[in-house]
């Protein structure tokens, strides 16, 4: 049965890395839809070279010109922005191995799971079990690793640190394009 989802979410993806990971998983997002938006965000980055230009930071004269540098840097940094936010997400990852154990906890359920499921449906007290129920019993199994290795700490950790670089950037980067705006005004 979990072949049979992976077929119709996957498209009847070959078997393999990626095919494997489709039946773990059969209901997230597919690999291509991944790629597909990895790729648009790539291709809508902005030269890094003009995002950390230290010419082009500012200090706004007022609360209005700031608001206006957020709205406008968000919007026309946003690749950028995700891009530092996944790399602030590896960096803590990477650097906890508490945290990376977890995450091995938590995939070696869900691949036990999927195991289990080619076999045979799995039951639990004589219950029938759905692949949800299937999936939260191995999130209830790798939640004590998570909760020792301090996850809620590093999530919140990832969102201040995005957070405060994203809103320092975007508040002192001077707005592009907003020449022709400073040579309309009456003086």
């Amino acid at each position: 049965m979990a072949g049979k989802n992976g077929e119709v979410l996957n498209g009847g993806a070959e078997e393999g890395p990626p095919g494997i990971i489709n039946k773990i998983f059969p209901k997230m997002i597919s690999p291509s839809t991944a790629k597909d938006w990895f790729d648009r965000r790539r291709a809508h980055i902005r030269p890094w070279n003009n995002f950390v230009d230290q010419r082009r930071f500012s200090r706004p004269q007022n609360f209005g010109e700031l608001c206006k540098r957020v709205t406008r840097n968000v919007e026309h940094f946003q690749s950028n922005y995700i891009f530092i936010f996944l790399g602030l997400i590896l960096y803590c990852i990477i650097t906890s191995p508490m945290l990376l154990i977890a995450l091995a906890v938590f995939f070696g359920a869900c691949y036990i799971v999927y195991l289990k499921t080619l076999q045979s449906k799995m039951v639990l007290f004589g219950r029938e079990l759905s692949m949800a129920n299937q999936y939260g019993l191995a999130g209830a199994v790798s939640f004590p690793f998570f909760w020792l290795a301090g996850a809620g700490a590093a999530v919140f950790w990832v969102l201040g640190a995005t957070l405060v670089i994203i809103g320092s950037h975007a508040s002192f980067h001077e707005i592009e394009g907003d020449f022709e705006e400073l040579q309309m005004e009456p003086v």
